[in-house]
């Protein structure tokens, strides 16, 4: 096997002339450099100098050698110094793939203040709800995804592969028409909406809306289901129905005519950044992950308790 630092060594030969200028070219013995020869010569089995009184001459072998070294080394230092770049965050690529609400709220600060601190770093972003965007990260089509889970729902060995960076827990809220009955009270329970007609969210959230409407004994009645937040919100707004969605999707809306108001007992789920473990270990990634940690816990002291509840999201701290 050819090493680099053998051919290194026969380029230096080649440009001095001898076994002795090479050594101080490169700041080493005559004997080290007579040594690596020797152990280059036995890797291609053939000699590549000849000796010519105190000169050496390159043979066949070592001139033809000698054309590809330079291009090989250049190729080498290029790579290295790449390599270099990306490991100190001045170079560096991360496919982020996150859910509608998320890449609305958390990703634009994280990725701001990830700019800003390493500008030679470039991250995609790409929308995918869960599980979706958790089967994208283990098949190798991101590095980052941005996913949630409900509190009490089974599935929780799911993501036992991966690393689990939990950002935020957030809170469900109940949006209601502005002149609607129930649109002042400071909360709500999802029973007394029993009998409203319903808009639902995403599929995941639909499915969750069911669930936790079975828990009070009613199957709701859903009039309209769409997967965007804002028709979500403009639908309520004109009176069609009563909506629930999380705090975090309608902080990513302006709510018109609606009237937010928290859910009791409180329905929650998880939000999380998911990467793999060799992927955690990547600078851009780990430089990705704490600045949606650091966004997340800015969104967090931002919530507002007037609008959901007091306490309607907390950070979620630790990893699992």
């Amino acid at each position: 096997m050819i090493e680099a630092r053998h051919l290194r060594v026969l380029r230096a030969v080649a440009t001095a002339g001898s076994f002795s200028a090479a050594a101080r070219e490169l700041g080493c013995t005559q004997p080290a450099v007579s040594q690596q020869m020797k152990a280059l010569e036995a890797s291609v089995g053939t000699p590549l100098v000849v000796r010519a009184g105190r000169e050496i001459r390159l043979t066949q072998a070592g001139e033809a050698l000698v054309r590809h070294a330079a291009g090989i080394l250049a190729g080498l230092t290029a790579a290295e110094e790449e390599v270099a770049a990306i490991a100190g965050l001045r170079a560096g690529r991360v496919r982020l793939v996150s859910f509608p609400s998320g890449s609305s709220t958390l990703v634009p600060t994280a990725l701001a203040a990830l700019r800003a601190a390493h500008p030679g770093t470039r991250v995609s972003l790409e929308e995918a709800e869960p599980p979706r965007s958790v089967a994208m990260l283990r098949e190798g089509d991101c590095d980052l995804a941005l996913a949630f889970r409900y509190e009490g729902t089974a599935g929780a060995e799911e993501w036992d592969d991966l690393v689990v960076r939990p950002l935020l827990t957030d809170r469900l809220v109940a949006l209601l028409p502005e002149r609607h009955r129930l649109a002042r009270g400071a909360s709500l329970a999802i029973g007394d909406l029993a009998d409203e007609p319903w808009i639902a969210g995403c599929p995941r959230c639909r499915g969750r809306l069911v669930e936790v409407c079975a828990g009070a004994g009613f199957t709701p009645r859903i009039d309209f289901a769409t997967d965007d937040y804002p028709a979500v919100v403009g639908l309520v707004g004109a009176g069609l129905g009563v909506a629930v969605l999380p705090q975090l999707a309608v902080e990513s809306v302006r709510p018109r005519r609606v009237r937010v108001v928290a859910l009791e007992p409180a329905v929650r789920r998880q939000i999380v950044a998911l990467t793999l473990p060799d992927l955690a270990q990547v600078p851009a990634v780990a430089a990705t992950l704490e600045q949606l940690t650091r966004a997340a816990q800015g969104a967090a002291r931002g919530a507002a308790p007037g609008v959901a509840g007091k306490g309607a999201r907390e950070t979620a701290r630790g990893e699992q």
